[in-house]
């Protein structure tokens, strides 16, 4: 067991993100109304203060009266001390966005179908940070760089030690990208990145423990954990896509996707869509279709989403069972559906399980890996902390 402690400059590095991040979630504010609600020290918040106006994280936003009648200076967070780039690296589409670091996208690019893999992947990213890095104010600095890849990262390397949909395997994306690009580079799973970007600015602001399910081209997920995200031993929490549904799969080899991501995925439901209305195997249908079908009252759709939700409702019951979650975020191209999904699942694990969860729909939608990347590089580049006690 490894037992750690703080020294001085990790406590202040602690005492500065709880400032910052109260400012964040309450500008504007005042230095008392900091040293109250965090219990520190008025010089220690006034030391803290200074350092951030110096680095044009916080800036003065004029006075106001207390209950005293009193005037004191306000204090806000600098939304636009900086802009970050923030890059979802889908497998069939990439989103781009260029944002300050309040969550305000300044400049968006999309590719619906790149069909790309390999060093042509890599092209289309570096191609996109340009195009992005080109449309920024000349005021806001980039403080970095962050793209969601689908698949297992390991973020402090930089590498996607797999991504099937890109056909990546041990791709040290971080080190290829900073031969082109002078701002610190970060690489993480991009549901991981959506999870942070949901905390920040979606459902999940003043949540402490929440999981954002994205079911898209493939399935994956990521968790934040007393307020921290939570990546797992080896970097592959989240990956419930390899989730095990039934007892028929065990002792096959799963090495492309998953086993419940070849039943719920966004390519499974059109695939499964085709078999049960015998479509040609040349003919390729969507998920959407077999959603509209259903809604039209189609039997073989009718049957292919009610399994769907089935699955899923196995999914969740599992997991809010094992974590005990306050929030479940439904994200990714099936999620459109989350009014039928939502529903369905509600009420096949109501009674099943002993707390129904609360789900809803992601707000942040296609932008949510991009605000992630706001979170994540403020995060790396501030050296932010969260604390907890035990017990």
């Amino acid at each position: 067991m490894t037992i750690r402690t703080i020294n001085a400059n990790q406590m202040r590095l602690i005492n500065r993100s709880a400032i910052l991040e109260y400012a964040r979630l309450n500008s504007p504010t005042s230095r008392t109304s900091i040293s109250t609600e965090l219990n520190l020290s008025m010089p220690t918040v006034m030391r803290i203060v200074d350092d951030l106006f110096d680095e044009n994280l916080i800036v003065e936003s004029g006075r106001a009266e207390n209950e005293m009648g009193r005037k004191r200076n306000l204090i806000s967070f600098n939304k636009d001390a900086y802009s970050v780039i923030g890059i979802d690296l889908g497998g069939t589409k990439l989103y781009g966005a260029l944002a300050n670091i309040g969550g305000e996208i300044l400049h968006e690019v999309t590719l619906e179908h790149h069909d790309t893999s390999g060093e042509e992947s890599l092209e289309i990213v570096i191609d996109m940070i340009s195009d992005l890095m080109d449309h920024g104010p000349a005021q806001l600095v980039v403080r970095g760089i962050a793209i969601g890849a689908p698949g297992v990262t390991h973020n402090q390397e930089g590498i996607v030690e797999w991504a099937p949909s890109l056909n990546w395997r041990d791709f040290p994306l971080k080190d290829r990208l900073i031969e082109k690009f002078q701002p610190p580079i970060f690489v993480d799973n991009d549901v991981n990145l959506a999870v942070l970007g949901e905390h920040w600015f979606g459902s999940g602001i003043d949540v402490q423990n929440m999981i954002l399910i994205a079911i898209g081209t493939g399935v994956g997920a990521g968790l934040v954990i007393d307020g921290a995200l939570y990546r797992g031993s080896s970097h592959a929490s989240g990956e419930v896509g390899y989730m095990v549904p039934h007892t028929k799969i065990l002792g096959r080899p799963y090495d492309v996707y998953g086993p419940l991501e070849e039943i719920i995925s966004g390519t499974a439901i059109g695939k499964r869509g085709a078999v049960s209305r015998k479509f040609e195997s040349t003919e390729k249908i969507t998920s959407e279709f077999v959603f509209n079908a259903a809604f039209q009252g189609e039997t073989w759709a009718k049957q292919v989403v009610e399994e769907t939700i089935d699955y899923l409702a196995l999914m969740i019951a599992n997991i809010n069972t094992l974590l005990d979650l306050d929030l479940i975020v439904l994200s990714g191209g099936v999620a459109k559906q989350s009014e039928v999904l939502i529903q369905g699942i509600n009420k096949r694990i109501s009674g099943v399980i002993p707390r129904i969860p609360r789900i809803v729909e992601s707000k942040l939608g296609r932008s949510a890996t991009a605000m992630g990347a706001i979170v994540m590089v403020v995060h790396a580049t501030d050296n932010y902390y969260v604390v907890r006690k035990l017990s």
